[in-house]
């Protein structure tokens, strides 16, 4: 019985490694993210050949990063207590709810559920959703603060303004006291 378990076990895991290019929702989300990036990137290379374009992740908050990891661990510690079928319940001299039943009953099911939901809900908590721009560290945008994405047209009067204003700045004379 044993040598079954393990099989299962490492059949279950193979199938989770197997199983996470099919889950691409978050994937998708930050490809969006890169693409809109590099569209803009383009156009704004093509009118500021001088100005150097940096693209980095914003990270969420770090309760939100400790959870998902936590959320993370304890994804693969009940798919590992479902694929080997210890009833966890037992130990605290509970009887098993009628979803545990069905878990063991069905575990490829049970542990592709556990899997997806896990994975929904750490995306979430990961997901920013920012598309912030600084000019010289001096914010020009905010996604989180405004709630959408500057046309192309709004970027480029903002980067035109700021730029005529530190055109300006850098012009005028210093005086020394």
């Amino acid at each position: 019985m044993k040598p079954l378990r393990l099989s299962l076990l490492i059949l279950g895991f193979f199938s989770l490694l197997c199983s996470t290019s099919g889950d691409s929702s978050g994937i998708k989300r930050m490809k969006m993210q890169f693409r809109v990036f590099e569209e803009y990137t383009q156009a704004l290379y093509q009118r500021y050949p001088d100005i150097r374009i940096e693209g980095e992740n914003y990270l969420p908050i770090p309760m939100y990063r400790h959870v998902a990891s936590f959320l993370s661990m304890f994804k693969l510690l009940v798919i590992g207590v479902i694929i080997i079928g210890k009833d966890p319940f037992a130990l605290f001299g509970m009887q098993p709810p009628a979803f545990w039943e069905w878990g063991q009953g069905n575990k490829i099911y049970a542990c592709m559920m556990v899997f997806f939901f896990s994975n929904m809900i750490e995306n979430q908590l990961l997901s920013t959703g920012a598309f912030e721009i600084t000019l010289n560290d001096v914010p020009v945008w905010s996604k989180l603060e405004s709630g959408h994405l500057p046309s192309m047209q709004q970027l480029v009067q903002i980067l035109d303004n700021e730029m005529k204003m530190n055109v300006h700045m850098n012009s005028r004379p210093h005086h020394h006291s």
